[in-house]
């Protein structure tokens, strides 16, 4: 069975009631004098005659002032006072001892062993009354840092609730995220390719993808939407749906050509729409940058947009990687915004790679960034790799370089490998 706590409760008229006094002392006549004094000031009382019989109401009672003697038959005052700071209660137990001692060692040798304060026999009233007070200034601190925390203890008991739901939820959205991209390795007529997309939270603003523009033609596209978390990833979401190969009315990108021939914007006309939507009809402080390939799967033709994203690369089957691209404008920034296009030709067995700035801007332990040419570098070291096996040695040479597997920004991307018609 637990103490039974007994504290200072305040009245209805919000005056505090003194909390009950132990009063412990062999001498009859002195616990009635202590008795009568402290009743008069509003303090209720409980007497014990021996140290024994005060711990045995101790342990059924948690009382919270304890006025003992020092000197007792049996158990003293002081070994008492061990005796009583090895219980087990709720609250701090504010122990005053009285005695004739007054010199030093065993005035500390009392404090040593747990007592708070002493009084000399004969007790002075004043005095009584001020260290009473000081010790209900004392325990009223310690009770108020105790309702302080108990109600940290329950924020954050509902701080961790809502964390759980929105764990739960930000688990669900990252299963969303992850089936806009529903594969990661895409067959063509000339060709194939394959994605790579890991959010560096439950949710990111990465998104990279490919959608059929008509039989001889597809796009592929990479896309980082400044910043993290649930905006980005919203943010992402919704251009998942206008770049959709599955709802060609839907995408930005299409237009309706003659003979009911799909036909598509020319890719610097692609970035203009979507920067003209994002700087007209959005109204979101959010923009983005990309880079959106149309490749002609007989020909190898490619039209490129870059708006602000990194050089993307083109793994030549002859060796080398070349770099494309002059930057561009993020989308989203600035209204009215131009974008050049660019054009250039894949031959077969080469590789065209787009990827996010989680890549080229990871850093190692010391704050370097690998940049684009480290990244020429561990794509040249596997090269030998099929595409969907590249990647993942991409992966490990960045978590290598970085010493750590948990990246400070997404990381995502595209590699076409164009194969050529036969």
């Amino acid at each position: 069975m637990g103490l039974l706590p007994i504290k200072r409760q305040d009245r209805p008229d919000g005056v505090s009631v003194p909390r009950p006094v132990l009063i412990v002392d062999d001498s009859k006549a002195q616990r009635k004098i202590l008795s009568m004094q402290l009743t008069r000031w509003g303090y209720p009382t409980v007497e014990a005659a021996s140290g024994e019989e005060a711990l045995a109401l101790c342990q059924a009672t948690d009382f919270q002032i304890v006025l003992s003697d020092w000197m007792m038959p049996g158990m003293t005052g002081l070994e008492f006072c061990k005796a009583f700071r090895r219980l087990p209660r709720e609250g701090y137990g504010y122990f005053i001892l009285l005695t004739s001692k007054s010199e030093k060692t065993e005035i500390a040798d009392g404090l040593e062993n747990g007592a708070d304060d002493f009084l000399t026999k004969p007790v002075s009233s004043d005095e009584l009354r001020a260290r009473l007070r000081a010790g209900e200034r004392i325990l009223g601190m310690q009770d108020e840092l105790v309702e302080k925390n108990r109600l940290i203890g329950s924020t954050l008991g509902e701080l961790q609730k809502l964390y759980d739901s929105l764990d739960r939820d930000l688990i669900e959205a990252r299963k969303l995220q992850q089936a806009l991209v529903r594969d990661r390795q895409l067959e063509f007529a000339t060709g194939s390719a394959s994605v790579l997309l890991r959010p560096s939270g439950h949710v990111g603003g990465d998104l990279v993808g490919t959608f059929q523009i008509n039989p001889t033609t597809i796009a592929i596209y990479s896309v980082d939407v400044a910043g993290h978390g649930i905006a980005s990833a919203m943010m992402t979401a919704r251009l998942a749906a206008l770049l959709s190969g599955g709802s060609p009315d839907q995408n930005i990108a299409m237009s309706a050509g003659a003979y009911g021939r799909s036909e598509a914007w020319p890719p610097e006309m692609v970035a203009h729409r979507l920067n003209r939507m994002m700087t007209e009809g959005f109204v979101v402080d959010q923009y983005f940058t990309m880079a959106y390939a149309e490749i002609d799967l007989f020909t190898g033709q490619v039209r490129m947009v870059q708006a602000g994203h990194p050089h993307p690369l083109v793994m030549r089957a002859a060796g080398g990687v070349d770099k494309i691209g002059a930057g561009g404008m993020p989308i989203g920034l600035i209204e009215g915004c131009s974008y050049n296009r660019i054009t250039f030709s894949l031959s077969r067995g080469d590789r065209l790679f787009l990827m996010s700035d989680g890549i080229t801007e990871c850093p190692n332990p010391q704050g370097e960034e690998l940049g684009v040419d480290g990244l020429i570098a561990f794509l040249n070291k596997s090269k030998g790799l099929k595409s969907s096996a590249l990647l993942e040695a991409l992966m490990w040479d960045l978590a290598d370089f970085a010493g750590q597997t948990d990246f400070p920004d997404d990381v995502s991307g595209i590699l076409f490998d164009y194969r050529g018609p036969t």
